[in-house]
């Protein structure tokens, strides 16, 4: 079992099969971890409870049958209960996780990115070290009552690559995510998957919601924040992406998040200080 510190004295093969949420029917409780101590990735699994999954430091990657999401600082996953996910983390990561009881909360019935406070940061850190079997009229049950008030009010992110279980999209998909730095066009991927590229191009929009173009500059973004977060430079994701030049890069990652990947990263660091 983990303890609330995040400490084990025996390296676990998972960390979320390690750690058992059912172990208080509290409205919400929180811990925190850090990934030198964990694996990297988590199998498939599902919570009763809803789960925040909030990143301190690096960033982690969220996946459902839905949609991948990252996690960089400051932001975080929101995943209903009973949704199957797993979760992929960079070396450098320490996240917290809160659990949300049915119910205790008006939360999305869908997975969704959020943006999270530094105030809601904050309380989310208090309650993983408080005793998760508090009662709901001591100093913790009120902190929890105005947390799950403000986790309400967190605006949605816009950090979702969505997904597809069509054998062809799917395809695509995995090859790109191996291989972002692939730049082959709609018409040679129709090719490649024995498809009319007007066939193709239909059948892109109606399983993601986006055209293959948009659909890629998302893939890319999703992964270059992963690894920016991680530490690696904005030269090295700007090449194993395959943009021509830095600055083609920093254009679309402007264009997409309104400002460069330094200040994006530096402004985050400045409201989420671990």
């Amino acid at each position: 079992m983990i303890s609330k510190s995040g400490q084990s004295a025996k390296k676990p093969r998972s960390c979320d099969v390690n750690f058992d949420s059912n172990r208080s029917d509290r409205p919400a409780i929180a811990l925190r971890l850090d990934f030198s101590d964990y694996d990297a990735e988590g199998p498939l699994h599902q919570h009763r409870q809803g789960q925040l999954v909030l990143a301190l430091h690096g960033a982690v990657t969220c996946t459902t049958a839905q949609g991948l999401w990252i996690v960089p600082l400051g932001c975080g996953v929101w995943i209903p209960g009973g949704v199957p996910h797993s979760n992929q983390v960079t070396s450098n990561a320490r996240l917290s996780y809160l659990f949300v009881e049915p119910g205790a909360a008006a939360m999305p019935q869908e997975c969704c990115a959020l943006s999270v406070s530094p105030m809601l940061r904050e309380m989310i850190l208090r309650l993983a070290d408080m005793p998760d079997n508090y009662a709901p009229d001591n100093h913790v049950g009120r902190l929890v009552r105005v947390l799950l008030d403000e986790l309400t009010m967190m605006p949605k992110d816009g950090l979702a690559l969505p997904v597809s279980k069509h054998p062809k999209i799917a395809l695509i998909a995995a090859t790109l995510t191996a291989d972002p730095g692939d730049r082959r066009t709609l018409g040679e991927w129709a090719t490649h998957i024995a498809m009319s590229e007007r066939s193709l191009k239909r059948l892109m929009v109606q399983e993601t919601g986006l055209s293959f173009g948009r659909w890629r500059r998302q893939l890319h973004l999703v992964i270059a924040l992963r690894e920016l977060a991680s530490g690696a430079t904005v030269q090295r994701v700007s090449s194993d992406l395959g943009y021509e030049s830095v600055t083609a890069f920093i254009v679309m990652f402007k264009k997409a998040l309104g400002t460069t990947p330094t200040h994006y990263f530096a402004a985050r660091r400045s409201r989420h200080v671990s």
